[in-house]
């Protein structure tokens, strides 16, 4: 097991004792702080040292074989850490590896990759690694402190607002041995920035430059990860191979997983030509979000004979949510009387019968389907204390557990709703004039700037109840191209967005909802929320010690953002649907995400 460089070790007459506090003195690292396998958000891991592989996985999974995904969109660079262009799926994932890894079946816990073990002290202020002299890219240089040190440099300065945010809370990055990099942060309290380090990619200097790197490109990337880029076919299909040579095959935490030598995803320009494509074979394997194509379109001969098979496979994780997003920063969205008429005016029950068969649940929560929603909980002496410095920032039946969205009876009439929002339109200084809605002789019209066409065909619906109170909406579909670069500069009035949510919220959630966000090009706050009350509860959950305090904290930012009518909440499903061809194959024992690619396999090469 490497360790840091310690001078001492060429005194064998010192004392043990001496030794370690003076090495503590010299190497700056607190004495609490001992090498450990994993790292936990809470608690300590649930798979002890020395563990075998993860139980979700089939540990004799046989290689081989191929597997062909289908992905929407297209894209036009290689190089998945910069905001200029787009790039395709799995690059991440399968090209680039991370020190440390997440095992799927704990809320937050991380294993040693690249990094074999870690030390942190108790305050968290500092996180050492120690990586493992074994560890290759794919082209066979030794990946060394020296590539994880360029990584958080160039990230910190060129990567995504959420790289610039998380790895800016560094004060100092060292090379401590040859194998042993120490990383110091800002201030103690922040408990989940070591894991953040833990997960940050690591890059090969050799292959990247300081100038080159903000730069699109097609050039296969080099990278520590299962596999290669074998084949590109711009914006068309990209092939992943897996890498005999991988150095870390048989580590604990990779048996089992990254079982096809070939991963190829197909690109498509809409759903219904990648459904097509499934159903002839050209793609192998497809979650399903649409429970009217889950309920109807599996009707063909594949299905009928046992070829394809269809799941449901359950969760353990929270839904997150989807949701029609308000961009505040427009006027036409900036009174949240307007959007709370909104809210009102959304038929949810006639549109989850007739788009989606009733199959939907509609989603109340940023967290729901698990215990960190505040939905229907009243909230607890934590909580209120968190909240009581911003009381005009929750509304009161949020606080006490008893809000809901505006139902409606699904006949379509909706008329009760229709009053409310009339109400409150009225309150916002709109009046009804010649049949449309109009403020100071402006009309309440607004841009839906639609991705695929299930969004389009939603909007539309909700446009026929817009339109009955007089207000008008351009729901308009572009390309690919144009709508992430629409989205990056929050250039839109309106769009559908999801934020997906795991058990251990952190500090993603600043480059989500925080005021600072708000104003960062490419960042996730779409809404621009700007609000004191979310800004302290995202610090306290980060601050959290004790699992309850955590919780108190998320059910706590909850509410607030609930109360913001930031976004109007839509539907989640209650279970993962998952159709694939029947000679794939996956383990019994799923994760709590319930469906994870990189666990399943082949019996049948293809």
């Amino acid at each position: 097991m490497p360790f840091p460089y310690n001078p001492l070790r060429e005194m064998p007459h010192a004392r043990p004792a001496l030794a370690w506090l003076l090495a503590a003195v010299l190497l700056g690292t607190p004495a609490t702080a001992e090498p450990m396998h994993g790292l936990a958000m809470h608690g300590t891991p649930k798979h002890a040292a020395g563990f075998k592989h993860f139980p979700y996985v089939n540990p004799d999974a046989p290689k081989g074989g191929r597997v062909a995904l289908g992905a929407l969109g297209t894209y036009d660079s290689l190089n998945p850490f910069i905001i200029k262009g787009v790039t395709p799926p799995g690059l991440r994932e399968y090209v680039f590896e991370s020190l440390m890894v997440r095992s799927g079946d704990e809320p937050f816990t991380l294993y040693g990759l690249i990094a074999e073990s870690v030390e942190v002290p108790d305050d968290r202020s500092s996180i050492t690694f120690h990586l493992r002299p074994e560890a290759r890219f794919s082209d066979g240089t030794p990946i060394t402190p020296d590539d994880v040190l360029f990584s958080h440099a160039v990230l910190k300065e060129k990567g995504f607002p959420y790289h610039r945010s998380h790895y800016a809370k560094v004060t100092a990055a060292e090379r401590i041995g040859p194998h042993s990099v120490r990383f110091t942060f800002a201030a103690a309290g922040d408990r989940e920035i070591p894991l953040i380090l833990g997960l940050m990619p690591v890059l090969p200097r050799h292959k990247f430059t300081d100038a080159g790197f903000e730069r699109t490109t097609l050039e296969p990337p080099i990278g520590s990860g299962p596999y290669v880029v074998a084949r590109v076919d711009p914006g068309r299909s990209i092939t992943y191979r897996r890498n005999p040579d991988w150095w870390a095959r048989d580590l604990p935490v990779t048996r089992g997983r990254f079982n096809f030598d070939e991963i190829r995803v197909e690109q498509f320009r809409d759903a219904s030509s990648l459904f097509e494509a499934f159903k002839s074979g050209e793609v192998h394997i497809r979650p399903e979000d649409d429970p009217g194509r889950w309920v109807g379109g599996y009707n063909f001969p594949a299905v009928a004979d046992g070829r394809v098979i269809k799941e449901e496979l359950a969760t353990g994780l929270p839904s997150g949510i989807t949701a029609l997003v308000f961009n505040t920063r427009r006027p036409v969205f900036e009174d949240v009387r307007v959007r709370r008429a909104f809210l009102h005016l959304f038929d949810a029950g006639w549109i989850n019968r007739s788009l989606f068969n009733g199959l939907y649940r509609r989603t109340q929560s940023f967290f729901e389907r698990s215990h960190l929603s505040a939905h229907g909980r009243p909230a607890d002496a934590r909580e209120r204390a968190l909240l009581a410095p911003f009381p005009h920032f929750v509304k009161p039946e949020v606080l006490e557990g008893t809000f809901a969205l505006p139902a409606s009876d699904a006949t379509g009439s909706n008329r009760p709703n229709l009053q409310a929002a009339f109400a409150l339109l009225t309150q916002a200084g709109y009046e009804l004039k010649s049949g449309r809605m109009v403020k100071a002789g402006r009309p309440l019209t607004f841009e839906f700037l639609a991705h695929t066409r299930h969004q389009e065909r939603l909007m539309l619906s909700f446009a026929r109840t817009l339109e009955r109170l007089g207000i008008l909406v351009r729901v308009r579909q572009v390309d690919s191209a144009q709508y992430w670069s629409r989205l990056k500069t929050f250039d839109f009035d309106m769009i559908q967005w999801s934020w997906s949510a795991s058990l251990s919220p952190g500090n993603e959630q600043i480059n989500r909802w925080s005021s600072r966000a708000a104003d960062i090009e490419g960042s996730l706050n779409y809404p621009g929320v700007k609000n004191p009350a979310v800004d302290a509860t995202i610090d306290a959950l980060l601050r959290a010690l004790t699992a309850e305090d955590f919780t108190a904290a998320v059910r706590a930012l909850d509410r607030v953002l609930i109360s913001g009518d930031y976004v109007l909440p839509l539907f989640h499903l209650p279970r993962v649907w998952v159709a694939h061809w029947s000679w794939l194959r996956h383990p019994a024992v799923p994760p709590l995400g319930g469906y994870d690619l990189d666990t399943w396999w082949t019996e049948t090469p293809r």
